[in-house]
């Protein structure tokens, strides 16, 4: 080798010394980057190969195994854009009573015993099996659209074993969210004396204390803020009145319906006042509603005369936390010619002298206390009481019943979400206008499986 040879080389060896770290230093870096690179285009690439793969080798390949979402119904949308979510429950119910209990599959009073004492007796029904669809959209920037049909078979217009359906719900609901607004078309729950007993029984204490049902009407509901975190809700609907068919000295007229023969239809009210007082984040409320409507009874026959009866209420509601497990809730009410709302014993017009019908004053209410053990249990006691006034029961039959009350204590608990077991002890005593009372002890459970 040369001078300059060994120079050249002298020189390359030199600066591979100065720089041998820096080097190793940039080169593990840009094999870091180059990695990055290098699975970027992998995964692209990837990506590509699945995207191009053919429709039936995809649906081939095993789909992962998704657990089963129990909490959300099932929702379907339609090509209207409306959303329907199918809801329900399966519920078979059994009860004994040591006493006739009408009409047996759900409580209403207890009937005469006729001198059969310790008459008992078993009733079994799946009549309470209940389905419905909740219908929503498609909504627009200022209105939201809900809707709502369900039915059970709850029915006394069919055998035990052969059901028929019955409408419980069918109705339309626009709302404005900004004005808190709505309007209301269809079949639902009266406006009346809006609050559930805390009882296992599908009667819900009606004719013992519980009054309001359900009515095909028109309704319009707004709310208002107030400013220490309460709400006033004020409701008004005209809903059909459901009569008793009127007969003249046992003959039928042609008059099918002394509700729809009247000139106006019911109109119901109710304002309510929502705040937390006792339990934060829990409020409670208070509440009055009445209605008003009439009944158009034939008298006369060939001469077409008539009598217009009344029907109205007057109702309080109450619903307080007492604490987070404990909820009291209870309604009074007073009013005529309750029975289309399930008042006064299920009578509301005496009609012993045809021509001369008129309205039977009842008053009455129910009361309740509610325990939640845990979100899976809970435990209510309570009562309630139906009271029609005597003297406008006087010529009817003896089998006219004066007074009307039960004391309930149940305990509803949850196997799973969908698998809820109820038992209820309800203690049922009715008296009767010129005749002896009746009582009877209930006993009666549940199963649901609800969907």
């Amino acid at each position: 080798m040369n001078a300059r040879g060994k120079f050249r080389y002298t020189l390359l060896l030199a600066s591979s010394l100065c720089t041998a770290v820096p080097s190793f230093a940039a080169e593990t870096a840009e094999s870091v980057e180059t990695r990055i690179s290098r699975l970027e285009q992998e995964l692209a690439e990837l990506k590509a190969l699945v995207g191009n793969r053919p429709a039936a080798e995809a649906q081939t390949a095993p789909a992962p195994v998704k657990k089963a979402d129990t909490s959300n119904p099932v929702t379907l949308s339609a090509s209207s854009g409306v959303k329907v979510q199918l809801y329900g429950f399966a519920r078979f119910d059994a009860s004994y009573d040591t006493g006739k209990i009408s009409p047996g599959n759900i409580a209403l009073y207890a009937q005469p015993e006729n001198g059969r004492n310790n008459d008992s007796e078993w009733n079994l029904t799946g009549g309470a099996t209940r389905i419905g669809l909740n219908l929503s959209g498609p909504d627009t920037e200022s209105m939201k659209l809900t809707g709502n049909i369900e039915f059970d078979f709850l029915t006394a217009v069919s055998t035990e074993n052969n059901q028929t359906p019955r409408l419980r719900h069918g109705y339309v609901k626009a709302y404005w969210p900004a004005s808190d607004f709505s309007i209301l078309a269809g079949q639902t729950w009266d406006l009346v004396s809006s609050l559930i007993p805390f009882v296992d029984d599908p009667a819900l204490l009606w004719e013992a204390g519980n009054i309001g049902s359900r009515h095909p009407q028109v309704r319009l509901t707004k709310g208002f803020a107030t400013n220490n975190d309460g709400r006033i809700e004020m409701a008004v609907a005209a809903s059909r009145t459901i009569g008793e068919k009127s007969s003249l000295d046992g003959t039928p007229t042609l008059q099918a319906d002394t509700g729809k023969d009247a000139a106006i239809p019911s109109i119901q009210g109710r304002v309510a006042f929502s705040k937390p007082l006792i339990v934060k984040n829990q409020p409670a409320t208070i509440a009055i509603s009445g209605h008003y409507g009439q009944e158009e009874w034939d008298t006369n026959k060939t001469t077409g005369s008539y009598t217009t009866l009344d029907s109205w209420s007057c109702n309080l509601e109450l619903s307080m936390p007492l604490s987070e497990k404990m909820l009291f809730a209870g309604e009074y009410f007073t009013g005529t010619n309750l029975d289309d709302y399930l008042g006064g014993i299920g009578q509301g017009v005496n009609n012993a002298a045809p021509t001369n019908p008129r309205e039977i004053r009842a008053q009455g209410g129910w009361g309740a206390l509610r325990y939640t053990i845990n979100p899976e249990t809970s435990v209510s006691l309570g009562a309630g009481i139906d009271d029609p006034n005597d003297n406008d029961l006087n010529g009817m039959a003896t089998t006219t019943r004066s007074r009307n009350q039960s004391i309930f204590a149940n305990v509803i608990t949850k196997i799973t979400p969908n698998f809820i077991l109820g038992f209820q002890l309800s203690d049922w005593k009715t008296d009767y206008k010129n005749a002896a009372g009746s009582d009877a002890l209930r006993a009666q459970s549940s199963v649901t499986y609800k969907f």
